[in-house]
């Protein structure tokens, strides 16, 4: 496993990639992920997971090259999160591995299809989940899927709200969801 870290305008993001695709992308304070030991000054380090448990940061600059360069998919991660923060729509995703439920895997398919700078509630997702699955889909259940993706804003759960239009829970924290729309929506969905 490899890990990295980049700052955004709404803060530190920590990555984890198997070194083909990304498999976990969080905020710092997501409490389900932990904290790990990340440099003070602002700079992106890159770790790597090896038979260490321990995550290892890099001692230099050409370290962090070094391990940036076995896992090609941060530095795709960094274009495509540089470009959304930028107000523009990638038009590529990194690829990206999950590890869920097959329940889980069903409703993280479905929120890349919320188109950016829109908004869905859960009982939409329900809805569209039950005619997926030919079962009945709950949106309690959806909410408890939302809320274990690994893989914020590449899988976009900042989308989904509840039923009343209002902001809920978000693993980024709420402050973060609200910001994440406004941006999508004050750039015209992304340019």
């Amino acid at each position: 496993m490899y890990r990295s870290d980049w700052i955004s305008p709404l803060g530190r993001i920590h990555l984890t990639s198997d070194g083909e695709a990304i498999t976990g992308l969080w905020f710092e304070e997501r409490k389900q992920c932990g904290k790990g030991n990340v440099p003070g000054d602002g700079t992106v380090s890159f770790r790597d997971r090896g038979p260490d448990p321990d995550f290892r940061e890099a001692e230099s600059a050409d370290e962090s090259f070094a391990l940036q360069k076995r896992c090609p998919v941060f530095v795709q991660t960094e274009q495509w999160l540089t470009a959304y923060f930028s107000g523009h729509s990638p038009d590529f995703c990194p690829p990206v591995r999950t590890s869920g439920t097959p329940f889980c895997e069903l409703i993280w398919q479905l929120l890349p299809e919320i188109p950016c700078g829109e908004t869905r509630t859960y009982g939409e997702i329900a809805r569209e989940a039950a005619v997926r699955s030919g079962r009945n889909v709950s949106a309690r259940a959806v909410g408890n899927a939302v809320g274990r993706n690994p893989v914020l804003l590449l899988i976009p759960c900042h989308r989904v709200i509840g039923a009343d239009g209002r902001l809920t829970g978000y693993a980024g924290g709420l402050d973060r969801k609200r910001a994440l729309l406004q941006l999508e929506q004050r750039n015209g969905r992304l340019r």
